[in-house]
C-alpha cells in the first residue's frame, strides 16, 4: 500500500498482523492511556479492515482500522459510502517521524478501494491539530468516549 525504506504500510490481512495489530493498541491504549481492554477491543474487530505499519526492521509501529458498510453506518449515521477509521496507534518510539499520517492515508487508500467517497473518524480532542493537517475537518458537539474528549471529523475523498 504505501513504503519507503523505512516504513510500510499495508493491510493486515494474515492472523500474526491482525495480532500485531492488537499488540500496538494494547500498547497505547491500553496501557499508556488506560482504556480498559474490554472498551478497546469489540465486535467490529472481526469485521474491520486492519492496517498494519512496519518498520525497516519488519516491527510493527502502528495500527488503524476502517469500518465500512454497516458497521460505519452504526458509528457515524452516514451513508453506506462513509468509511470510519478508528483506533489509530503509533508506539512511543515511532510518534513524530509520520507513521500516523501514513496510516491514515493508507485507511484512506483501501476505503477508495472499496467504494468509498468519504472517511469519518472520532478524535481525541488532544489530536484534531494533527488530523486537520491531512485535510479533516471537525463537526458536532465534543463528546466523551472511554472518558476521553472527542470531537467527530471528516475528510471527502
Amino acid at each position: 500500500m504505501t513504503g519507503n525504506d523505512d516504513l510500510t504500510v499495508r493491510v493486515a490481512d494474515d492472523p500474526a498482523e491482525r495480532e500485531a495489530c492488537f499488540a500496538v493498541r494494547k500498547e497505547v491504549f491500553v496501557r499508556e492511556q488506560g482504556i480498559a481492554e474490554d472498551i478497546e477491543y469489540d465486535a467490529h474487530d472481526a469485521v474491520a479492515l486492519h492496517v498494519i505499519a512496519m518498520g525497516a526492521d519488519g516491527v510493527p509501529v502502528g495500527t488503524g482500522r476502517l469500518l465500512h458498510g454497516a458497521a460505519a453506518q452504526e458509528g457515524t449515521g452516514a451513508g453506506p459510502d462513509v468509511g470510519l477509521l478508528g483506533r489509530l496507534a503509533v508506539a512511543r518510539s515511532a510518534r513524530g517521524s509520520g507513521v500516523g499520517a501514513a496510516l491514515v492515508r493508507g485507511i484512506e487508500d483501501a476505503a477508495r478501494g472499496l467504494g468509498l467517497t468519504a472517511v469519518d473518524l472520532h478524535a481525541q480532542t488532544q489530536a484534531l491539530g494533527f488530523y486537520q493537517r491531512l485535510g479533516y475537518a471537525a463537526y458536532g458537539p465534543e463528546f466523551p468516549d472511554a472518558g476521553i474528549p472527542h470531537r467527530s471529523m471528516r475528510r471527502e475523498l
